[in-house]
């Protein structure tokens, strides 16, 4: 579990949950935050017990998808954000975030090539995360499941590296002032084991990001909030089957690593984007 002595400092970062407060609902702390109880519970499920995240060699994850889309006022596309109901022994919890065994690629990057910039705002406002094939296709196994929708193959942000069967997945991150930033924690011990394991905060992903000592490829856990668009029409709510497919946006949230790993070829540059 992560150490409950640190929980008061991270206050600029993910713990930071909004809740509304509900009177029919009994408020508890999670991390200095006055949460609903059941939001609490999944909240130390995902964040630190670190269960029910998808991944090579896990068990399946007790989780159903859900979403409502809803038209933003102008524009073809439709978008909702997703939630995740967690089964945590028997008590079914709600919750918007959901956690995957992914890379998080801190290396250094080519920003600039025959004088134009790449790979704008690289480990500030995004950044690569690899995982394999597989473990997307379950991901996407689970929303078809829960909502309906496929996910289209196509999606913006995301690269196929068929030779290896991993995905690159652009993963967005908040930077801007008053936003929390995703976080970034290491493992104390790397030889614990269950939950005799914790991590320590070690600043936002931006701040690490930022230090030459950790430019490098990190394996771990990532924990993102997840939202979908599916094109349509102003006055006709896309449905499932119909011949539409969903794109998805990955926002990292939070990161918890076991260590740097070279395993994995880092993407350099990106000659096919101009921004």
């Amino acid at each position: 579990m992560a150490d409950r002595n640190e929980q008061a400092a991270q206050r600029g970062d993910e713990e930071s949950v909004a809740s509304s407060a509900d009177s029919n609902i009994n408020m508890v702390e999670w991390r200095g935050n006055l949460v609903g109880e059941k939001e609490a519970k999944a909240l130390r499920h995902v964040f630190d017990d670190l269960q029910d995240h998808f991944g090579h060699q896990r068990p399946d994850p007790r989780i159903t998808f859900n979403t409502s889309l809803a038209h933003p006022g102008q524009g073809k596309a439709w978008n909702g954000e997703l939630d995740f109901t967690y089964d945590i022994n028997g008590d079914h919890c709600n919750l918007a975030y959901v956690s995957m065994d992914v890379c998080v690629d801190l290396t250094a990057k080519l920003v600039h090539k025959h004088g134009q910039p790449m790979l704008k705002e690289y480990g500030n406002s995004w950044v690569y995360v690899y995982l394999p094939g597989l473990t997307l296709d379950m991901f996407k196994s689970y929303l078809k499941t829960g909502t309906g929708w496929d996910v289209s193959d196509e999606g913006e942000g995301t690269v196929y590296d068929p030779n290896r069967n991993l995905v690159a997945i652009e993963a967005k991150m908040h930077h801007e002032s008053g936003q929390p930033k995703p976080s970034f924690w290491v493992v104390k011990d790397k030889d614990a084991s269950g939950r005799d394991i914790s991590f320590s905060r070690i600043g936002s992903v931006q701040e690490v990001n930022a230090q030459p000592h950790q430019q490098c490829i990190h394996r771990g856990i990532g924990i993102f909030s997840v939202s979908m668009e599916v094109e349509g029409t102003p006055n006709f709510e896309p449905t499932p089957g119909a011949g539409d497919v969903a794109k998805l946006t990955f926002t990292l949230v939070s990161v918890r690593t076991w260590g740097i790993t070279d395993c994995v070829a880092p993407i350099v540059h990106a000659p096919s984007k101009w921004y």
